[in-house]
């Protein structure tokens, strides 16, 4: 009985922790998807990374009101050639089905700071919403 039990917890610690590592490896390959796509163009890259129904989420400078982008007009206005910026991963982190990404996109003169919001869709990891700012370069999180 005693070796049937420890064999079971064993079993489960070991099925966590590669659902763990899988949860880590895909919540990564869908921010590269995302970054790939903005920064070469890349719509398939995109529409991998966002959930068809993602929201894109400001606020206007000129009205100070919330502003929604649906993610098909946000894909349909990527540049061909993708925009030229350096990314970064700042931190991510998930619990059962959802999870959040902090990433930066620094171009020349500005970058901006998303705070992505994912959901693991049928088994594949989507991002859902993405809230941003445009900030000054010295502007860290």
């Amino acid at each position: 009985m005693k070796k049937s039990l420890s064999l079971s917890f064993i079993l489960v610690c070991i099925s966590l922790f590669a659902f763990g590592q899988n949860a880590d490896e895909d919540i990564k390959a869908t921010v590269d998807n995302y970054f790939e796509g903005v920064t070469t163009g890349d719509t398939a890259k995109l529409n991998k990374a966002f959930h068809s129904s993602a929201i894109l989420r400001t606020v206007n400078a000129g009205t100070g009101r919330i502003q929604d982008f649906p993610v098909k007009t946000f894909i349909s206005k990527t540049p061909a050639g993708g925009v030229k910026a350096t990314t970064k991963l700042i931190s991510y982190s998930y619990a059962g089905i959802s999870g959040l990404a902090a990433v930066e996109l620094q171009f020349a003169d500005f970058k901006y700071i998303d705070l992505l919001s994912l959901l693991l869709v049928n088994g594949e990891w989507k991002i859902v919403t993405r809230v941003f700012s445009r900030v000054e370069l010295d502007v860290t999180l």
